[in-house]
């Protein structure tokens, strides 16, 4: 078995919200970051894409995962009131680390995005966002955190073309961006690459991304089902 095949089947246990190819492609730039680099995760729940980024990187890449653990944006409308899961979450998460051999990988900063932008010196070569979904907390991560990221450097952003909080906070800082290049997806995990676009690239650079918008909205119509139990599944993500 591969070394992804290996971290796969390590996590499938792990309670998250991420697909294969989403694992897969989490992996591939972890694998591409520079020796010496960093990879900051933003929302880690139970260590399911923490696995993944930490056993992918280069021994000397430092990973940092952050996450408050504290109760609220926990998951899919699980956005207030839920401290005693989250310190179950907390406990959980080191657990699944441990067990899969990466704990003492991964420095873990138990603070909210925003207050954690001291806690990290320096570019970020990997940053791969997964943290509250509304829109003004999606938008300030993508905004204050994205300016980490070097040229060269990646972006991904879990739940993108499916919350409507993260994809309006993408329309607003992304669509007509100079600085970002937008790569593509798995499923729901959009990837983007930092580096400036000449002015006659950006209107298709914005086209790639618009052309998204007809399975976010096939998304939403699939969750205002789910919500209303007109239709029995799973979250999109």
């Amino acid at each position: 078995m591969s070394g992804f095949s290996v971290t796969l089947a390590s996590v499938a246990a792990v309670e998250g919200w991420m697909t294969d190819a989403q694992a897969q492609r989490l992996w591939d730039r972890a694998c591409s970051v520079r020796e010496g680099g960093r990879i900051v995760e933003i929302g880690s729940f139970r260590g399911r894409s923490t696995i993944v980024l930490a056993s992918a990187a280069s021994s000397d890449a430092e990973v940092v995962a952050i996450d408050p653990h504290a109760g609220n944006d926990r998951g899919p409308q699980e956005i207030e009131g839920f401290e005693d899961e989250a310190e179950q979450d907390h406990e959980v998460f080191h657990a699944n680390l441990r067990a899969a051999g990466v704990d003492d990988r991964v420095r873990h900063v138990r603070r909210p995005s925003q207050e954690a932008l001291d806690e990290v010196s320096g570019a970020v070569d990997l940053l791969y966002i997964d943290g509250a979904h509304r829109y003004r907390p999606a938008l300030a991560d993508i905004r204050r955190w994205g300016e980490r990221v070097p040229p060269g450097g990646t972006l991904l952003i879990h739940d993108s073309f499916s919350s409507i909080g993260v994809t309006l906070a993408l329309l607003r800082s992304m669509l007509a961006s100079a600085d970002f290049r937008y790569v593509g997806r798995s499923t729901s995990m959009a990837e983007y690459r930092r580096g400036r676009l000449p002015r006659k690239e950006r209107l298709s650079n914005a086209g790639r991304q618009l052309a998204q918008l007809p399975w976010f909205a096939r998304n939403v119509v699939t969750k205002v089902l789910i919500a209303t139990h007109l239709k029995k599944g799973s979250w999109p993500y």
